[in-house]
């Protein structure tokens, strides 16, 4: 195995707990999850997000800060490999998106001061799918308050992540998931898995599934 920490990025809905769990599975992996279900502002933020932006942003940092923190930089005998269903910058892009700029401005500030104590990942893995499939996965997991998500907070939120990934030069495997089925189709998963054996040079490098 050419990386030793390995995140998966993408959009609402385009299936990174899953990949993230099968990955670790094959390569006897520790896994690192976010724990979106623990932030109280979440609900509050579909409902009102103006009011609850900076608040839901905050707290997300802080939980992800932490999590990343204690479990990166702790060493374990027996896995060499850790697999996450995010990276930290995520923070950062999330609240691009959902801060007016003076809240920007300060969350950024206090992000700078966090991410300098956070390791990169060797790769990032991410998934990109069209606006109406991520649709179709957040109808089918059924989370109350993701149900009326519109279209076009998704494509911003889609258009930010592949505008960062290509503006830094992140080493990264940009996957076209439009017909990917990680859970049903072993196939798709060996392709992952082969491609993490290529010691790839900086940038992007495109599969289609």
């Amino acid at each position: 195995m050419q990386y030793h920490y390995i995140a998966i990025e993408g959009n609402i809905g385009a299936g990174k707990t899953t990949l993230a769990h099968l990955l670790a599975k094959k390569l006897n992996a520790r896994l690192i999850l976010e724990q979106f279900a623990d932030n109280p502002f979440l609900p509050k933020f579909y409902e009102n997000p103006k009011q609850n932006a900076f608040p839901l942003e905050l707290f997300f940092m802080a939980e992800r800060y932490k999590q990343l923190k204690d479990m990166i930089h702790t060493s374990d005998l027996f896995q060499s490999i850790t697999v996450s269903d995010y990276i930290f910058t995520k923070c950062l892009l999330f609240a691009k998106v959902n801060l007016p700029e003076e809240e920007f401005r300060l969350y950024q500030r206090l992000f700078d001061i966090m991410q300098t104590q956070i390791a990169f990942p060797d790769i990032l893995i991410y998934l990109h799918s069209p606006v109406q499939k991520l649709q179709k996965n957040i109808k089918k997991r059924n989370r109350i308050y993701e149900q009326n998500i519109a279209d076009e907070y998704l494509f911003n939120i889609q258009q930010t992540y592949t505008s960062y990934i290509k503006q830094h030069n992140i080493k990264t495997i940009f996957v076209d998931a439009v017909n990917a089925d990680f859970l049903s189709n072993e196939e798709h998963l060996q392709v992952l898995m082969d491609a993490l054996k290529i010691e790839f040079e900086g940038g992007q490098q495109y599969i289609s599934l």
